[in-house]
């Protein structure tokens, strides 16, 4: 498998490992990281629940889909986008036109236990962690599989495992993944 202009975006629920596993594909593969959350909070100066709770969700996917938009003109990159991207049609169809799309699965009875602490997921921040997770799953799922080049279950084999192949390839581009 090629990587499409050399990029390999992440998409998942929160929790799903977008993050963590990203840092060490783009290790291993070579490639700089990046998290689209970190860089937005970043350009803005102020964290994503504070976004959240001075503009309200839908100014967060507006500004979400500028950075999206910035970010995918980057070549040789991994990037960890927000669980929430693949909602705006624009952004599933960037994130087509310009990578290779991974969609981390992970049930969401998984995801909870490691998103339980966490105090910067504001779609989280209710007392039934698990049923709000699988709101979000029965929403984005479809979407996270409609957007991917590959699905993967959120576990290091699994991410070790295409990690390899993607660097077999990189030596040898016309073998088939």
């Amino acid at each position: 498998m090629q990587l499409h202009r050399g990029n390999l975006y992440l998409v998942g629920l929160p929790g799903a490992g977008k993050t963590t596993l990203g840092r060490q594909l783009a290790r291993r593969l070579g490639k700089q990281f990046l998290d689209a959350d970190r860089e937005l909070e970043r350009t803005l100066g102020v964290s994503i629940p504070t976004i959240f709770e001075i503009e309200g969700e839908a100014a967060f996917r507006n500004r979400e889909e500028a950075m999206l938009a910035e970010l995918v003109l980057r070549t040789g990159i991994v990037l960890a986008t927000g669980g929430g991207v693949v909602l705006r049609p624009a952004n599933r169809e960037r994130l087509k036109a310009n990578g290779t799309v991974v969609y981390l699965h992970a049930d969401p009875s998984v995801v909870v236990h490691r998103v339980q602490a966490s105090r910067n997921r504001p779609l989280l921040e209710t007392p039934d962690k698990l049923a709000r997770l699988q709101e979000l799953y029965a929403i984005r799922d479809a979407l996270y599989r409609e957007v991917a080049d590959v699905t993967l279950e959120s576990d290091r084999g699994a991410i070790a495992r295409f990690a390899q192949a993607l660097e077999d390839t990189q030596h040898e581009p016309l073998r088939p993944w």
